[in-house]
C-alpha cells in the first residue's frame, strides 16, 4: 500500500478536545500581518464543520491564497471525502490543481522518521511554495510539540502551513481543527517527522 494513502480522520471526542467544531458555520479569521525577515502566503483561515473535512478544510485554505472562495461542501465532493476521511495526499494535490493551473505537486516522506535529506527538501518546498502564496498541505500522522512546547496529536490529519522565518527553520501552521488556537509555529524538522510516512502538497 502507498504511505501516503492514508485518511484522514479524527474521532468526535478527539476534534472536541482539539478544540474543532463538530458542525456548525466554520470560523474565518484573516491572515497575519506580514512582518520582516519572514514570509506569509496570503490566506483565509477557516476551521473545519466536522470530524472529517480537515482534508477540505486545508485545501480550502490554501485555495484562499490564490482568491479562490471554494466551499468545504465543493471540495470534499471533489477530493471524495467521507465519513472515513480523505485517502490521500494524492487527492489533495489533484484538486489544487483543478484551481490552481497544475502548480502543486505531491512528495512523500515514505521513512518512519525523516532523513535530514527529507528535511531539507521539506523546508526548501516550504519556502519556494509560500513565496509564491501557495500554502502547503501536509498529511500528518500522531503528535508533534510546537514551539511553545504544545502537544497535537491526530490519528490521522490534513494541514496547512502558511508561513516561514529565516530559511523556514520554523514554520507557522493554519490547522483547521483548532479554531480556538488557528494556528501556532512549529520547528521544521518536527512537521517532517510528523508527516513521516505520508505526503504533503507544495
Amino acid at each position: 500500500m502507498n504511505p501516503i494513502i492514508r485518511k484522514c480522520l479524527l474521532s468526535v471526542a478527539g476534534l472536541a478536545a482539539a478544540g474543532g467544531a463538530v458542525a456548525g458555520p466554520a470560523a474565518a479569521h484573516a491572515a497575519p500581518v506580514k512582518g520582516k525577515g519572514d514570509r506569509t502566503a496570503d490566506y483565509e483561515y477557516q476551521a473545519q464543520p466536522n470530524f472529517f473535512y480537515c482534508g477540505p478544510a486545508s485545501a480550502r485554505i490554501a485555495l484562499s491564497a490564490e482568491g479562490r472562495d471554494v466551499s468545504q461542501d465543493e471540495l470534499a465532493t471533489k477530493l471524495g471525502t467521507t465519513q472515513n476521511g480523505t485517502d490521500s495526499a494524492i487527492d489533495i494535490t489533484r484538486v489544487l490543481n483543478e484551481y490552481t493551473g497544475g502548480k502543486y505537486r505531491t512528495t512523500e516522506i515514505r521513512d518512519d522518521v525523516a532523513t535530514p535529506e527529507q528535511v531539507a527538501r521539506l523546508r526548501v518546498d516550504i519556502r519556494t511554495a509560500v513565496d509564491d502564496d501557495r500554502p502547503v498541505v501536509a498529511n500528518i500522522l500522531g503528535g508533534a510539540r510546537d514551539v511553545d512546547g504544545v502537544e497535537h496529536s491526530y490519528p490521522g490529519h490534513y494541514l496547512t502551513v502558511v508561513r516561514y522565518e529565516g530559511d523556514a527553520d520554523t514554520v507557522l501552521i493554519a490547522d483547521p481543527a483548532r479554531p480556538d488556537t488557528p494556528t501556532y509555529w512549529m520547528d521544521v524538522t518536527e512537521l517532517a517527522n510528523w508527516i513521516a510516512g505520508r505526503g504533503y502538497s507544495s
